[in-house]
């Protein structure tokens, strides 16, 4: 099996994967797992597609990723390990796709406007 490459994004964040056999470790912009997501529970989102299709200790994976806080790096990873999971075995992308793992998140975050202080949020009215 060569290396399968795939691409995951989520607001900002851009994860490009890099999945080929082997022992099961994966590493973060050349830090291990633990060390770059020092969170449990991002850890865990990273790691959920692979729990799914149970293919734990199988596949080595590379993860670049780059743009965008923690959370949005974790869930760009997820998404790029099950498109990688997915062009590996077609059998995955039931399972894949009924825990939402298969669809990109579109939200985005709103632009500022002018005359506002965010977003929507406008400066305190002063009646006098």
């Amino acid at each position: 099996m060569d290396i399968i490459n795939t691409i995951g994004r989520r607001k900002t964040s851009v994860a490009r994967v890099y999945l080929q056999n082997g022992k099961g470790s994966i590493v973060v912009n050349d830090k291990d797992l633990k060390e770059y997501f020092p969170s449990e529970i991002l850890q865990t989102i990273v790691k959920q597609p692979i729990m799914i299709v149970d293919v734990d200790g199988t596949y080595d994976i590379k993860v670049n990723v780059d743009g965008g806080g923690p959370a949005g790096q974790a869930e760009a990873t997820r998404l790029a390990i099950s498109r990688a999971l997915v062009e590996i075995d077609e059998e995955f992308k039931p399972a894949l796709k009924k825990e939402g793992f298969m669809t990109r998140d579109s939200r985005m975050v709103e632009r500022k406007k002018y005359g506002r202080r965010k977003a929507r949020r406008r400066f305190q009215f002063s009646k006098r």
